[in-house]
């Protein structure tokens, strides 16, 4: 595989770029390196068959001159500063919508045909369906990013009848484990640093948060790709159970239970429990106290 990842430097891109490049495929990595850290790549820059392309997605023609030569892309770049899309809704238009649109016309021109992209369970909302199955109702959309994660699958979907696309659709909540550098278990561990004595909480309701390893979720992303033949393929994925957390942190509100049979029924399964999970990202947060740092 000649693999073209987009968000290569963040967390779950740079992750994914290890996996790839550990089962012998070629991977050209896409990043403005605005949220991702070069110092996530350093081992996959060691590498003969990995090159790092440092760009935007909103310039279309560098999009298309990097990905020259791939016939599989993983789109995993996206806005993630939920707290400031009302103030800033171009935002996820831009780094969301139009981002996607760019990365699939510089499939068309390069002769790329498949694509993994990262969604959200937030496309869901509030549904009425707890679990929540890939083909529940959408709600109407109050959610700037979960609206335009909506549209962009929407081109994709078009994308695959009308060019003949194969695409694989990922919607997930949190995701946490090595190189997490986002969510409610950063942002406990960040208040703990700060002041030990004490956890503040910015209101006192609880939320069940449905928090995904990292390595899992990235076995979900290479199973499907190498089991599926589908045209269009949309997968839930999230844990065997939940966790209830107190509502913080930048991925506050309602998570959803997500019904991952779907995702099951191809054999996979989440090798890690929440608990282990968080206990392996405070590890790597602590053997690594510059990310921190960097992201104050």
């Amino acid at each position: 595989m000649k693999a073209f990842v987009t968000g290569a430097a963040g967390f779950i891109g740079s992750n994914l770029v290890d996996r790839l490049l550990a089962a012998g495929h070629q991977v050209t990595g896409f990043d403005n390196l605005s949220t991702g850290f070069r110092r996530f790549l350093e081992g996959a820059l060691a590498n003969s068959r990995f090159r790092l392309v440092e760009g935007d997605l909103t310039d279309a023609a560098a999009v298309t001159d990097a990905m020259a030569g791939a016939d599989f892309v993983f789109h995993l770049a996206a806005n993630r500063d939920l707290p400031s899309c009302p103030e800033h809704p171009r935002s996820d238009l831009e780094q969301n919508t139009i981002v996607t649109w760019n990365v699939l016309e510089a499939m068309r021109a390069t002769g790329a045909r498949r694509i993994a992209f990262a969604s959200t369970s937030s496309v869901y909302g509030e549904p009425s369906i707890v679990p929540t199955p890939e083909d529940a109702p959408f709600p109407v959309q109050t959610s700037l990013y979960g609206a335009a994660k909506v549209a962009a699958e929407g081109m994709i979907n078009a994308y695959v009848t009308a060019f003949g696309f194969q695409a694989y659709i990922f919607r997930f909540g949190p995701v946490m484990g090595e190189r997490c550098t986002h969510g409610s278990v950063v942002d406990f561990y960040r208040q703990l640093i700060a002041h030990p004595e004490r956890l503040d909480l910015p209101a006192d309701g609880r939320q069940w948060e449905s928090c995904l390893y990292v390595q899992d979720l990235i076995d979900a992303i290479l199973l499907a790709a190498e089991r599926c033949t589908l045209a269009l393929n949309v997968f839930n994925l999230g844990p065997d159970e939940d966790c209830q957390v107190p509502s913080i942190g930048a991925d506050g509100g309602p998570c959803l239970l997500l019904d991952c049979a779907r995702m099951r029924s191809l054999g996979w399964k989440p090798r890690l429990a929440i608990a282990e999970g968080v206990n392996r990202t405070l590890e790597f947060l602590r053997e690594n106290p510059w990310l921190l740092e960097a992201r104050r």
